[in-house]
């Protein structure tokens, strides 16, 4: 139960019914975190597409971003995303729950390839320490044939996350 009022799909009207229907779609439903933002139509917008365009991303593929986005929410102890994006590793990438509680347990353990990790643990440092990633930590990922627009998008993405966190902690909002 949310502290707010959530706009449900059946009492979804306009913009956020077109999202609704949308989010339907991809995913089968309309999760309760999605039902809380559509409480502001105009930043839900906002937000639909910055998850489109991730689920479309040419580089940052599906694995390392709901590992980033479990990860990241780990450290800010948010069940509802830390639950969604285990179920999502198990559900769509194929991973098992001991490779998920290794994962958590240190990030190095990640079942991904050299590249990815390497990403992946250089968003978790900046999440956690902005202040401490310097430019061997940039240089290290370009010479993975990351560019600097990857760099730029995996944080942005691992930062956002953040964000939701708080949202999702803040009003309540459940799986």
């Amino acid at each position: 139960m949310s502290l707010l009022s959530l706009v449900t799909p059946e009492k979804a009207t306009g913009r956020v019914a077109e999202i609704y229907d949308e989010i339907n779609w991809t995913f089968g439903s309309v999760p309760n975190g999605f039902q809380l933002h559509s409480i502001s139509p105009e930043l839900f917008d906002d937000n639909w597409r910055n998850i489109s365009y991730f689920m479309e991303h040419k580089t940052l593929k599906f694995p390392l971003l709901a590992m980033i986005r479990m990860l990241v929410s780990t450290d800010n102890a948010c069940e509802y995303c830390i639950n969604l994006n285990e179920a999502l590793l198990i559900n769509k990438a194929g991973f098992t729950q001991d490779q998920i509680a290794a994962t958590k347990a240190d990030a190095s353990n990640a079942p991904l390839n050299e590249k990815d990790k390497a990403m992946l643990l250089f968003v978790l440092k900046a999440t956690k320490a902005a202040k401490s990633v310097n430019a061997d930590d940039v240089e290290a990922l370009r010479n993975l044939d990351w560019t600097d627009k990857d760099i730029y998008d995996a944080v942005a993405h691992g930062a956002r996350n953040m964000a939701m966190d708080v949202l999702f902690d803040t009003f309540k909002v459940e799986l």
